[in-house]
C-alpha cells in the first residue's frame, strides 16, 4: 500500500467486512451497521486505491432471482496486505470479526 494512502476505521472496517465474506453493498452494510451514504463512497475509494476489486454479477442470474443485478467486491492482494496492519492500528476490527464467526457458529 502506498504510503500516502491512510484509511479510516470506517474504510478498515468495509475492507475487513468484504476480506471476511461480504461481497457486495448490501450484505457489506448488514455486517458493518453502515448507511449506504457511508459504504458505497468508501467503496469507490478503496477501488480507486486498488485495495478491492468489483464485477458486476451476470443480468441472468438477478432476473432469476428477481432482484437488481448486484456488484460483488473482492480485496486484492494490495488489500490483504494491509489487513494485518489495520488490526493493529484498529483492534475493534479484530472483535468484530471474532463477533461475526461465534454468530455463525
Amino acid at each position: 500500500m502506498p504510503s500516502d494512502i491512510k484509511l479510516s476505521h470506517t474504510a478498515a472496517m468495509i475492507l475487513q467486512s468484504i476480506d471476511t465474506g461480504s461481497m457486495y453493498g448490501f450484505s457489506i452494510m448488514e455486517r458493518t451497521g453502515l448507511p449506504s451514504g457511508t459504504v458505497y463512497p468508501a467503496l469507490r475509494r478503496l477501488e480507486r486505491d486498488t485495495l478491492i476489486r468489483s464485477e458486476w454479477e451476470r443480468q441472468a442470474i438477478a432476473e432469476k432471482e428477481q432482484r437488481p443485478a448486484r456488484k460483488y467486491y473482492k480485496v486484492t492482494k494490495e488489500g490483504r496486505s494491509v489487513i494485518g496492519p489495520l488490526l493493529k492500528r484498529y483492534p475493534l476490527l479484530e472483535k468484530m470479526t471474532a463477533a461475526d464467526e461465534v454468530k455463525l457458529v
